[in-house]
């Protein structure tokens, strides 16, 4: 049996790998147009930045092989044909034509055929785009142009078009070479089709407490050039900046030129594949960054072009081409970050995404330490749920902190993976000792929170709602229940509406409290708000908590 596979990255190599365990006898050939085959492009923002020091190490085994074409031939007996293209797919005859690095064709036979032809990066349609300077971070020849022109010194100064994921690691990187960075993002906020706005903000914060400049609510409207090379970019065809390099970080589209050449279904996600990742052909599957995926949500396509997905769809891929009967059921869209110091991971819907698809949506916001706050390196998280009010149906999730947050996020993806419950969450039997966790973990503590707004026992307001009341000079109060240290420390509420009666003297002063005018009860991050507002609305007060406490006010 022949088996070809075009694509020599994460899907394209764990089918063969995997086909290759299944099947001794099989001649499996792989084709791969770049010069690196099985490289670990996730890494590529931090060789960039230093943290991987060569190339090489992106394609090493645990124990420290480098998956070259050697490799693959002595230890899989597989043929792995770098820098060779496939160039055209005859699927009447089952063929595949290929162009060698010498520039001869030729032609490959197959049984099956696995295309894992991955994405391609998006690059602007913008004056100069195509000048010295403007690059993507994709290949290795990118992040190589971006350190030769950091070793010659001419690189002071970088703009990165795109707040999204790609545009958050490669901040740090060129901040890791003392690089001046500018982010340049379109929509209101950052990180858009990743998290709502206020979970966005705490990292647009974070970013430039970093020295990160960033400029939401704009484009770059045209790349600035001297004799061929960047010296600056100008911003909603006015404002200009002066930079050394210009990064496009928009996103990147899934490459199914082949899959149209030779007539195979294909979508706006991608090549479209069953659940066996089996293509419009019974001879051609596909898998990786360039096909459709299925959201377990909503059951709609998704594009998610992800390095586990990718591994994934390669296991079942390989299973299936050697006669197994595997399935992939589809995805969440979970993913997870780090910029600098600070975890950023999501899963699921964002609230907005939840409510334009018409669910009746309930959220809360919470903080919390990820052990036990009296254990020593406890650091903070915040959380936020996406649930539906009706049935209680986890939909979404979203943690932004210093501390652990990829357990947490794993627990909610298990959970929507067995169509769990909020309910169901917070019982979860979590592993509990204060080096690890709190006794009531923060993520159960978020989950009981969701319990509360559903059952009518809590009623919140987000700080961008509160925000636009003060703004109107709305008549209502706010009550800043935190103690003198904290107000002294911590960012406060600089209003006239504020009074501040400390949260251990709220019982005995509460009927220093206006009864005819609406209540906002905040805290430093909701904990507290809460008690006092189930015991204001004992004494018949008109209040609502500030949602997430002060640690989501960000003006």
């Amino acid at each position: 049996m022949d088996i070809v596979v075009v694509g020599g990255g994460a899907c394209g190599l764990k089918a063969a790998c995997r086909a290759r365990r299944r099947n001794e006898e099989a001649n499996i050939t792989v084709v791969d147009a770049s010069p690196y085959p099985s490289l670990g492009r996730c890494g590529l923002p931090y060789y960039v930045g230093g943290i991987v020091h060569t190339i090489d190490d992106l394609r090493k085994t645990l124990s420290g092989s480098v998956r070259n074409e050697n490799y693959f031939k002595k230890v899989k007996n597989i043929d792995v044909l770098a820098r060779t293209k496939a160039v055209k797919i005859d699927r009447e005859r089952r063929i595949v034509k290929i162009v060698k690095p010498d520039g001869s064709e030729d032609e490959l036979n197959y049984d099956y055929l696995v295309l894992a032809t991955g994405a391609k990066p998006v690059r602007l349609n913008i004056p100069n785009a195509d000048a010295e300077g403007v690059t993507t971070l994709f290949n290795p020849e990118d992040a190589e142009k971006i350190l030769e022109m950091w070793d010659e010194g001419i690189l002071e100064k970088a703009v990165i078009i795109g707040g999204g994921l790609i545009g958050m690691e490669t901040a740090e990187a060129l901040s890791n070479l003392d690089v001046e960075v500018t982010i340049v993002e379109i929509m209101d906020y950052i990180l858009p089709a990743l998290l709502d706005r206020e979970m966005a903000m705490l990292v647009e914060s974070y970013l430039r407490e970093k020295g990160i400049n960033v400029m939401t609510k704009s484009t770059v409207s045209e790349i600035l050039t001297k004799d061929g090379r960047v010296f600056g970019v100008q911003i909603n065809g006015g404002k200009e900046l002066q930079c050394d390099l210009v990064l496009m970080a928009v996103g990147v589209r899934p490459n199914v030129d082949l899959a149209v050449d030779c007539g195979l279904e294909v979508s706006k996600f991608g090549i479209k594949v069953d659940e066996y990742l089996r293509t419009s052909d019974e001879r051609i599957f596909a898998g990786g960054d360039c096909v459709e995926n299925r959201f377990l949500v909503t059951g709609e396509p998704i594009y998610t072009p992800m390095g586990s997905v990718a591994n994934k769809h390669g296991r079942v891929i390989g299973d299936n081409v050697t006669g197994g009967n595997s399935r992939f059921p589809g995805v969440l869209g979970t993913t997870i970050f780090k910029v600098f110091d600070l975890n950023v991971a999501r899963t699921g819907l964002t609230e907005k995404r939840a409510k334009e698809l018409g669910y009746d949506v309930v959220t809360c916001l919470v903080s919390g330490p990820d052990r036990a706050h009296y254990y020593p390196h406890q650091k903070p998280i915040r959380i936020k749920l996406i649930a539906d009010r009706k049935t209680g149906r986890i939909l979404g999730a979203q943690m932004v902190g210093w501390g652990v947050v990829d357990k947490r996020i794993d627990v909610v993806v298990s959970a929507m993976h067995m169509n769990a419950t909020i309910h169901d969450l917070a019982n979860f039997d979590l592993a509990y000792a204060p080096p690890y966790a709190p006794a009531i973990d923060t993520l159960i503590h978020s989950a009981n929170t969701l319990r509360n707004k559903m059952d009518g026992l809590f009623e919140t307001i987000s700080s961008f709602e509160l925000k636009e009341k003060l703004d109107r000079g709305e008549d209502f109060i706010v009550l800043d229940i935190r103690y003198e240290d904290e107000v002294r420390k911590f960012k406060r509420i600089e209003d006239s509406r504020v009074i501040h009666i400390p949260y251990n003297e709220l019982r005995e002063r509460y009927k220093e409290l206006p009864e005819d005018k609406e209540i906002i009860i905040v805290c430093q991050i909701g904990n507290r708000a809460y008690d006092v507002y189930r015991f204001l609305k004992s004494k018949g007060f008109n209040c609502k908590a500030l949602e997430g406490g002060l640690a989501f006010w960000f003006w």
